[in-house]
């Protein structure tokens, strides 16, 4: 990478070599190493290191820390350009995570776990900044769909693989590990030798910013963090624990996730631009609360494990209508603070999430009921903050209180 080219310019060079096409090579390439990270994990640490409840809950208090520090990213971008960091950070999640079978103890699984983490929190930190800078506000919430799908298309190969070949050619999660962080980290530096160096229109802000008009923005980024993490951490870790699935089982129910968001990821891009983001996020913090309510309903009224994959499944598609999310914030910044404030985000939507994971870890031991009751209680949080939102959001239109606040001083 070299002399910087402005995105005018960049309509000249060929398709592969445009921003666009490097935010699809990145959105396939992360999945493979971060997902198939996922998808053995709960086996891997159950059978491996013998983890229980709470120490998977340690394990994702540490894992999500660089997500609470992603601000350091604004220090970063002082003498590293944000294509170059988002690539590198990919790198790093690559390789920490091909040697993560190397470690089968809690404390090497938690070193290993906190490198391949700041790979990933700074990566996804940079790369909604350049989604948000490289594509225009009429196609974003249409083309932020179709990058969720490529992920998920990419995903799907690799669970493929691991579901068609685990049992039959005898895997472990040595060769697994390595050949999918392995990709990860080769299509990041082909990615450095390919690409030029991209230039957004607006120069970002290298300082930390803090705007009393993005406070809708900032509270449901931290509600988002903080129901996640349930899903993220108790959901699988219950159908490994209470129903005794095993690691091909365990991936097969990821692939038909995959399946179903290749096909939702795009639609959801369209009604997002076509309902706004207000009722996209209704409709998703609505859905959670009714899932999380029936997680916990298995444990309290003994329902079974085919509810709780149905569950697992319509839980996961929920996610996608998160990009209403990353819209509405595009909609109403000043393009000068989509960068900073990206990182701001990450930090506070990691506030909950270094927190949580560990104690929650404690309450799943006495009553995993009451970790998914826990749960529904923050998607109806988080469905009153997305009332606030406007049809309509722009600056000085960014919550429906903005009609009543005072007329600012002439």
């Amino acid at each position: 990478m070299s002399t910087p080219i402005p995105l005018s310019e960049a309509r000249h060079l060929p398709v592969w070599r445009r921003p666009v096409a490097l935010l699809f090579l990145m959105a396939v390439a992360m999945p493979v190493a971060f997902a198939t990270w996922s998808a053995l994990l709960n086996n891997f640490v159950i059978e491996v290191a013998q983890f229980d409840g709470s120490d998977i809950g340690w394990l994702h208090t540490v894992r999500e820390i660089p997500g609470f520090l992603a601000i350091g990213v604004i220090a970063v971008l002082m003498v590293m350009r944000e294509q170059v960091l988002g690539l590198v950070a990919l790198v790093l999640l690559g390789v920490a995570t091909a040697l993560t079978a190397q470690f089968p103890s809690l404390g090497g699984i938690l070193v290993i776990t906190m490198l391949s983490s700041i790979g990933f929190h700074y990566y996804e930190t940079v790369n909604q900044s350049l989604q948000l800078q490289w594509l225009p506000k009429d196609r974003a919430p249409r083309m932020l769909g179709w990058l969720l799908a490529a992920g998920s298309a990419a995903t799907l190969v690799s669970y493929g693989l691991i579901v068609l070949l685990w049992e039959p050619l005898g895997l472990t999660y040595n060769v697994v590990y390595a050949f999918a962080g392995g990709f990860t980290a080769l299509v990041a530096v082909a990615a450095m030798l390919l690409y030029p160096q991209f230039q957004a229109d607006t120069v970002q802000s290298k300082k930390m910013v803090l705007r009393r008009r993005y406070w809708l923005y900032y509270a449901l980024q931290f509600m988002a963090g903080a129901r996640r993490q349930i899903f993220t951490v108790f959901a699988g870790f219950m159908m490994v624990e209470k129903f005794g699935f095993d690691v091909h089982q365990v991936t097969a129910l990821f692939l038909i996730n995959l399946v179903a968001n290749m096909v939702f990821a795009p639609l959801v891009g369209r009604a997002v631009g076509t309902f706004g983001e207000r009722r996209a996020l209704v409709f998703e913090y609505a859905g959670l609360v009714i899932v999380f309510l029936a997680y916990g309903g298995i444990y309290y009224f003994g329902w079974g494990v085919m509810l709780a994959a149905a569950l697992y499944v319509v839980d996961h598609m929920f996610f996608a209508l998160a990009l209403a999310l990353k819209t509405y914030f595009q909609k109403i910044a000043d393009p000068a603070d989509i960068a900073p404030t990206a990182a701001v985000a990450f930090t506070i939507n990691h506030i909950a999430a270094v927190v949580l994971p560990a104690l929650l870890g404690y309450l799943w031991l006495a009553s995993p009921g009451a970790v998914f009751g826990l749960a529904a209680g923050m998607a109806m949080t988080s469905l009153c903050l997305a009332m606030l939102i406007p049809r309509h959001p722009e600056p000085g239109n960014e919550t429906v209180l903005a009609r009543f606040a005072p007329a600012p001083a002439e």
